[in-house]
């Protein structure tokens, strides 16, 4: 992420809008279950919501500096963080109950990857798991944000096509102005 993404993301304006407005639309009616998998949790403002509402919570993490940061944080909580590429996971099949990712599919440098980071997640999602998250839409605003950042956005629209693929089923996609949530179950 570039210097005033990071700032962005860091900010306490984020953190209010995550937990007021981002957490609660997400996660509205979902049992994420006990084991849960946070996908690019960043500097971690959605994993310290999470982790309260949660047993256990694995994140993973690709950038080192975050990772670092972030299992320092969460040292003697119900957290772990490790730092690998949620597109090539060391977990065995079927470990977690369920998993999310908020705004940062984004970020996966290519559509292709992102494809291979959802089977990853059907992979290491129970049968039955829900996978649940959000991304950012385009608009000039967003694109400005990322000058000089990776900025791949997912069409909604072919989203759905794209869990399936992946292994997903009971797809659900919902648009707002400025963002879309899915949620989907491992078959």
């Amino acid at each position: 992420m570039n210097l005033a993404h990071r700032w962005l993301c860091r900010s306490d304006g984020w953190k209010r809008n995550v937990e007021t407005r981002i957490l609660p639309w997400v996660l509205d009616g979902v049992d994420l279950g006990a084991d849960v998998l946070e996908v690019g949790p960043g500097p971690g403002v959605t994993t310290d919501l999470l982790r309260t509402r949660v047993p256990r919570l694995t994140c993973v993490e690709i950038d080192p500096a975050s990772a670092d940061s972030l299992a320092r944080r969460m040292a003697g909580l119900n957290v772990r963080v490790l730092h690998q590429d949620a597109a090539a996971m060391s977990f065995p099949n079927a470990t977690f109950d369920g998993a999310v990712c908020f705004t940062m599919l984004h970020h996966v440098p290519s559509a292709a990857l992102q494809d291979r980071l959802l089977s990853e997640v059907a992979r290491v999602l129970r049968p039955g798991g829900v996978f649940a998250g959000v991304d950012s839409r385009y608009s000039r605003s967003f694109r400005l944000l990322h000058l000089f950042d990776t900025m791949v956005v997912v069409d909604p629209r072919t989203f759905p096509a794209r869990l399936e693929a992946a292994g997903f089923t009971g797809i659900q996609v919902d648009l707002d102005s400025r963002a879309f949530r899915f949620r989907a179950r491992r078959s």
